[in-house]
């Protein structure tokens, strides 16, 4: 469950983002795909966060589809961290194209 709950959070982050450059894709697949080819492959975002973001998705496909084993503290801190810099690394890009309009 807390994999799927982060995988929401990060999936709409991205969602917004890609709807910023009216690009509006209708399945998670999508978005991630979108979010590779518009942000990572131009060096926007990393791969590593792109990582994150695929991890996030497959753990909630598995959750969807079978019980998973109970969550340690550990894995539901280190899931939480991952979706916290997914999501901080789209407001930083946010508000730094702000900035740019603004001059």
């Amino acid at each position: 469950m807390t994999d799927s709950v982060f995988s929401v959070v990060e999936h709409y982050a991205a969602l917004a983002l890609l709807q910023s450059i009216s690009r509006a894709p209708s399945k998670h697949a999508g978005v991630i795909s979108l979010f590779d080819t518009e942000f990572v492959a131009k060096g926007t975002f990393s791969k590593d966060l792109s990582k994150d973001f695929h991890r996030a998705f497959e753990l909630c496909q598995t959750a969807d589809h079978r019980a998973l084993p109970p969550i340690t503290p550990q894995t539901a801190l280190e899931t939480w961290q991952r979706a916290a810099r997914f999501v901080e690394a789209i407001q930083r890009y946010f508000e730094e194209r702000e900035k740019q309009t603004m001059q």
